[in-house]
């Protein structure tokens, strides 16, 4: 990646590194379950998916097939680093100079707004069908990444800050979107321990405690309680992170907060996102055609990644430009800036994982499967997001 100057690389530099090539994997593992669910390989692949895995301790037992400890356990790393990332960034990152702060919001902001209700329009007075308005609300960011790193070093820093940075408050979205709306059957009790965790972390905080086994020991606690209560368990990774101390209270120069996001951003990138996208690609495209697609559903998500994303973020931050709010980072014109919203729509992970929440329910209907439309979505947000960066930045950006 380019550097401004000769400094080491910074954490923000090995997270769009590591993003990009995990982005790359991510593809190669969406593609591999496309091939075996589509081959007579496909029995294996759903036997796998489908094999129970059950841990008991006492009388507490949980008992999932391996999807869902997939979509439920490992996801909760996911956004575990999430936390981290955001804390990191709101305090002394990028997201902490007001100047990179407002337009990858407002972005945001339109990004979530135009896809819901391109979705809501096709899919309205169908109360199942509109269980899934958030799907195309998401951002892939390690996906997005990865397909900018195919630019290499024609992209300037200011486009990938952007949409670092706005694909962050994406996630944050989706955070909040899961515990609002697809949460149900609370269990009071349950609930209860989970806030009773929250003072240990306060205090483990407050005390600038710089070893990990109290907050892994408590975080396990709490991800159990938090399945158990009914609202979904990967939340736990985002309470627990923000608990993480930035300094420690011994020697200031070490942070527990830095040295889990630099481990776990390999174990994100290259097992984490990829597993999960193996494990929730593979859909089959047998007897496919022109009525599964325009469905109102995948149809909705579609036009939703690819038209919503690129049009809600491109015109906020074109009025917030014109209103004086903000003003295009250095290096980005109107036509980079349309590039990258059109590469936001690059829903896939994060798409996937809010539509195995919204129909998980009622399971998918014999009519759609949602993750038809998060396919072709991301996949046309990606080839256009794509052309138009290339045509932007035809020659390297050089360093200084």
């Amino acid at each position: 990646m380019t550097r401004l100057n000769a400094e080491e690389p910074t954490i923000f530099d090995e997270f769009l590194a590591l993003e990009a090539a995990g982005g790359i994997i991510l593809i190669a593992a969406a593609l591999s379950a496309l091939v075996l669910a589509n081959t007579p390989l496909s029995v294996y692949y759903d036997l796998l998916l489908s094999t129970p895995v059950a841990l008991q301790v006492g009388s507490l037992e949980i008992a999932k097939p391996l999807l869902l400890w997939i979509n439920d356990g490992l996801m909760a790393i996911f956004f575990f680093l999430i936390g981290l990332e955001l804390k990191r960034e709101l305090i002394e990152g990028e997201l902490s100079k007001p100047e990179n702060l407002v337009m990858p919001a407002i972005g945001a902001i339109g990004g979530i707004l135009v896809p819901g209700l391109i979705y809501a329009w096709l899919n309205w007075g169908d109360d199942v069908a509109m269980q899934g308005w958030a799907i195309p609300t998401a951002t892939d960011i390690a996906f997005a990444l990865g397909i900018l790193s195919l630019l290499g070093s024609r992209i300037p820093l200011s486009v990938k800050v952007f949409l670092t940075s706005l694909a962050i408050f994406d996630d944050v979205a989706a955070i909040v979107i899961i515990a609002i709306f697809y949460t149900d059957n609370i269990s009071t009790l349950a609930l209860y321990f989970v806030v009773l965790c929250l003072p240990l972390l306060l205090y483990l905080n407050l005390r600038g405690t710089n070893t990990r086994f109290p907050f892994i020991l408590l975080g396990t606690l709490m991800w159990v309680a938090m399945l158990k209560s009914g609202i979904h368990a990967t939340l736990t990774g985002v309470l627990v992170a923000l608990f993480i101390p930035l300094r420690c209270a011994e020697n200031p120069k070490d942070s527990m907060l830095k040295s889990l996001e630099h481990d776990l951003h390999g174990t994100v990138a290259f097992f984490v996102l990829p597993l999960f996208a193996f494990a929730n690609a593979g859909i089959s495209l047998t007897n496919v055609g022109a009525e599964q697609l325009l469905h109102p559903v995948p149809m909705g998500i579609a036009l939703g990644l690819f038209l919503g994303k690129q049009f809600g973020i491109f015109s906020l931050c074109w009025i917030a430009i014109r209103l004086g709010i903000t003003k295009l980072p250095e290096g980005m014109s109107y036509r980079s800036l349309f590039g990258t919203a059109a590469l936001c729509g690059v829903g896939f992970t994060m798409s996937l994982f809010i539509g195995s929440l919204a129909f998980q329910a009622t399971g998918v209907n014999n009519m759609f499967d949602e993750r038809l439309g998060i396919i072709v979505g991301s996949v046309l947000s990606g080839i256009v997001g794509y052309l138009v960066l290339r045509a932007c930045y035809n020659e390297p950006v050089k360093s200084e």
